[in-house]
């Protein structure tokens, strides 16, 4: 299964402690203290610690990842989140390559398939609940998910023949022929004489034909 069972009993200061986090130097190590450092210093904000692991910002110990230093690169950080998030809910976005436009009980209920009953009610909201919340704060726009699910239904789509330029000179050879079509009324005396015919029709062999 490749579905985080991460997170958040609120999601208040989501937005608040990525941000923080984006201007932040880079820790050794991602503890509780470094998040009590940076100015959260309620239990619940301690659930972010698993939720960036979990979301392959961190290590298991903790250390940051390389996800993590482009995730602080600020020019990059929406679209590094929305990577993530396909990454970390990959069962959610196979069973609907949109996962990320999905109410919430829309991801409750697909989460409650996934699960299989593991998992109660109200940790199953709180699942849905914290996924739509990142979300709503990442870039989906030509990730590499997407980019990939855009480009099989493009590679699905007949193309015309003619979107292809180098096909283009052929399929006019094919369509378009030039051809020269002659048509000579010979006007015949009237007479019995064959002679006259021969020469007629020899003279029309040796200059027309």
């Amino acid at each position: 299964m490749s579905l985080i069972e991460s997170y958040l009993q609120t999601t208040k200061n989501l937005n608040p402690i990525i941000d923080t986090v984006v201007n932040a130097q880079a820790p050794d190590k991602f503890t509780i203290a470094f998040l009590e450092q940076l100015g959260f210093k309620s239990t619940n904000d301690r659930l972010y610690l698993k939720l960036f692991k979990d979301l392959g910002l961190l290590d298991g110990n903790g250390v940051p990842t390389s996800k993590y230093y482009e995730f602080i690169d600020q020019s990059r950080t929406k679209k590094i989140l929305a990577e993530c998030i396909q990454e970390a809910y990959s069962d959610l976005f196979q069973l609907n390559k949109n996962a990320q436009n999905m109410t919430k009980t829309e991801v409750k209920n697909k989460m409650k398939t996934i699960f299989q009953g593991k998992k109660t009610d109200n940790i199953l909201d709180l699942m849905a609940k914290t996924f739509k919340e990142l979300c709503s704060i990442a870039d989906f726009s030509n990730t590499g998910l997407s980019k990939v699910l855009q480009e099989e239904e493009y590679q699905t789509e007949e193309e015309p023949e003619y979107k292809n330029s180098k096909n283009l000179g052929e399929i006019i050879s094919k369509q378009i022929t030039t051809e020269m079509h002659y048509n000579i009324q010979i006007h015949l005396p009237e007479t019995k004489d064959i002679s006259v015919f021969d020469a007629i029709f020899k003279s029309l062999k040796d200059h027309l034909l």
